[in-house]
């Protein structure tokens, strides 16, 4: 690695950490980069799975204020570590053809759940509407599914989890990103273990980029405190509607 491939890795760290506080997909910058500078597709995507967990990290710190009670977290925690498990071993053990193919649907699909969440409340019912134990259901159906897929893939993770929990919780839009930010984290402590153990890791990318992210991550959660709901939803929409029409690009390309 040199300096230019370095200073390519800072700049992109930086840039996903921000973005991912905000509305998720960071993953896909730093991503190109590790292709850029000449990592095989597998192991740009384990090394990229491990590099931007310190940014999650950082927007866990950023968004504290906004995070519900601790026994709230502690029954979401556990069903995000089995399912990030999951998608880990389905990416060491499976071929990445098929999975590469439907990801871009799911992303779209969630984009568009968050855009339509008003709509599709009134179809399924306002979470405050239904049982208690329907809603919990609910919400961890959806976090175990948005881990299966952190584990495999992760891009787009965070704008997953948001669309999802926000049409299944009664919660503020700043409370469901900041939820968002600690199962992010429970997803990338979880592929650090695995991946390390496992995984064709490049830990010179990942020297590289963490620190980068670390920074950006703080950052970008501080800056989704403060936008108002409507303006942070439109920012995830535009942002995985985005993310969903490159990997359609690319899966196709």
């Amino acid at each position: 690695m040199d300096l230019t491939d370095a200073a390519l890795l800072v700049g992109a760290g930086l840039a996903a950490g921000t973005v991912n506080a905000v509305a998720g997909g960071g993953s896909l910058i730093t991503f190109p980069a590790l292709i850029a500078i000449g990592l095989p597709p597998v192991s740009a995507n384990v090394s990229n799975s491990v590099a931007v967990c310190p940014g999650y990290l950082a927007s866990v710190a950023g968004s504290r204020k906004d995070l519900p009670d601790r026994r709230t977290l502690a029954k979401l925690v556990p069903t995000a570590a089995l399912g990030v498990v999951a998608g880990c071993v389905l990416l060491l053990a499976t071929p990445s053809r098929a999975f590469e193919l439907v990801v871009p649907f799911l992303v779209l699909g969630a984009t568009a759940v968050l855009a339509f969440q008003q709509r599709l409340r009134q179809l399924v019912g306002h979470p405050k509407d239904v049982s208690a134990r329907r809603r919990t259901l609910s919400v961890q159906v959806v976090v175990g599914v948005g881990a299966i897929y952190g584990g495999y893939f992760g891009a787009a993770l965070g704008v997953m989890l948001v669309a999802g929990l926000a049409l299944v919780m009664d919660a503020t839009l700043a409370r469901v990103s900041a939820i968002k930010n600690v199962l992010s984290a429970v997803v990338g402590l979880t592929t650090v273990v695995i991946f390390g153990l496992f995984g064709p890791m490049n830990w010179a990318a990942v020297a590289v980029i963490a620190p980068a992210t670390l920074i950006g991550g703080y950052l970008g959660a501080r800056l989704a405190r403060r936008l108002p709901a409507n303006v942070l939803r439109a920012v995830i929409v535009v942002f995985g509607t985005s993310i969903g029409l490159f990997l359609l690009y690319r899966a196709l390309a």
